[in-house]
């Protein structure tokens, strides 16, 4: 029997960083750059206002106030974009708007709520110092500068700042397309009408979800039912369509382990014991044509463990990610549970905190690796593999050891988090 590292081990051996791509920025959202992306010009490019108001020499207003302002000459007007640059002489003052680039002569912007007047005049009530309101050119990123590095995953900020240096296109590792196939005769789409024996499928929606979620673009088929060459076939029509296939069902010693049955005789391919619970049957391997393949157990909670565990890191390495673990934490026990011998227990739990520190929506506020955190079940029935509805109040997966076999209440555990 494997332990769940060496297993995690074999299913990372399997894939490797899919080929970089050239994509629009605006494609990128979520992927890693395969290139840093350097600064080609300073930012700014140019001084600029950073308030509204009016570009001054900062000598021309020593001693203004409210009450004895200082006089100046209006000689133009400065709207964001503009490409003009009239020269701000002694006596003078250009109103600009945030954003434009400061004129030629001036060295400071006071803010339009320190002046008053109209016409070709301005009054300032304000002594200004040099720099005053400036944003000074390269003071964001100098020219040559990494704005952003190799590796870099590009969520919204990062596309603001590609998008900042003129970044319109960037090279990245693509998202892999994953293969999502749930076998088993008594599977129904849900919402259908269902006969004695059947059930909704609902491994298929969970692990086109858990694609989703860990950047990856799913391709979920038709249920296919327990029947060894109907599986050889759909697998056969994704052979060069896909990056990786996961499939559930069908890997544990019943007469009717389509997948096992199927793919067992195939030269890439293992199907082993973990020690875990839930998740203890497991197969991997690769296709033909090499592309790798994850074959779970048939029960929605270990459909759910064993991608956390397995499947995630494999696809977070095809994306291009050095770390591809889940963050943990630490937490008391609240309630108690027995747990399997010799077998690393995953438990469904919620965390709580004695200070309550959660966001309007439910969700905890980022101190996720504080002190004070603790975790109870999810479900009455613990990790039982079988509780699917119960698994949708989880925000996390207790890691018990092999080694024990009963957890008590103030004991602390390892806690995998998989809602964040």
């Amino acid at each position: 029997m494997r332990t769940t590292e060496e297993h995690l081990a074999a299913a990372l051996a399997l894939v490797e960083p899919l080929p970089e791509v050239e994509v629009a920025l605006d494609d990128a959202l979520g992927c890693v750059l395969t290139r840093p992306l350097l600064a080609a010009e300073p930012l700014p490019r140019w001084d600029n206002a950073s308030m509204d108001g009016f570009a001054v020499r900062a000598e021309d207003t020593a001693g203004a106030s409210i009450g004895t302002p200082c006089v100046l000459t209006v000689l133009a007007d400065l709207p964001a974009g503009t490409a003009d640059d009239p020269v701000v002489a002694p006596g003078t003052a250009a109103r600009i708007m945030t954003g434009a680039p400061v004129p030629r002569g001036a060295d400071a912007v006071v803010p339009v709520e320190s002046t008053g007047g109209g016409g070709g005049l301005v009054e300032v009530h304000a002594v200004a110092a040099r720099g005053d309101f400036v944003r000074r050119v390269g003071e964001d990123a100098r020219a040559g500068d990494v704005v952003l590095a190799e590796g870099t995953q590009l969520n919204a900020q990062q596309i603001g700042a590609a998008a900042a240096i003129g970044a319109g296109r960037v090279h990245v590792r693509p998202r892999p397309r994953v293969a999502v196939v749930s076998t088993g005769s008594e599977l129904v789409e849900p919402g259908l009408p269902l006969r004695r024996g059947q059930i909704p499928d609902s491994n298929s929606h969970l692990l086109t979800a858990a694609v989703r979620e860990a950047g990856g673009v799913p391709v979920r088929l038709s249920v296919v039912p327990d029947d060894p060459a109907t599986f050889r076939g759909v697998l056969a029509g994704l052979r060069g369509e896909v990056d990786a296939v996961v499939t559930s069902g069908g890997v544990s010693m019943g007469a009717f382990d389509v997948v096992k049955e199927a793919l067992r005789g195939e030269p890439g391919m293992e199907f082993v014991t973990v020690a875990m619970q839930p998740g203890k049957p497991q197969g991997l391997g690769a296709l033909d044509d090499g592309t790798p393949v994850f074959c779970l157990p048939g029960n929605p909670v270990s459909v759910f463990v064993s991608f956390e565990v397995f499947v995630r890191p494999a696809i977070l390495r095809m994306r291009g990610f050095r770390s591809v673990r889940r963050p943990r934490l630490t937490a008391v026990v609240v309630d108690g549970w027995r747990s399997p011998p010799g077998r690393a227990q995953y438990m469904p739990v919620v965390l709580e905190r004695a200070d309550d520190a959660r966001a309007d929506d439910g969700w905890f506020v980022p101190a996720w690796f504080g002190d004070g955190w603790t975790v109870r079940q999810v479900a009455r029935g613990g990790s039982g593999s079988h509780l699917v509805a119960s698994l949708g109040g989880a925000q996390a997966l207790a890691v018990v050891p092999a080694h024990v076999v009963e957890v008590v209440p103030g004991d602390t555990v390892p806690v995998m988090l998989v809602n964040r």
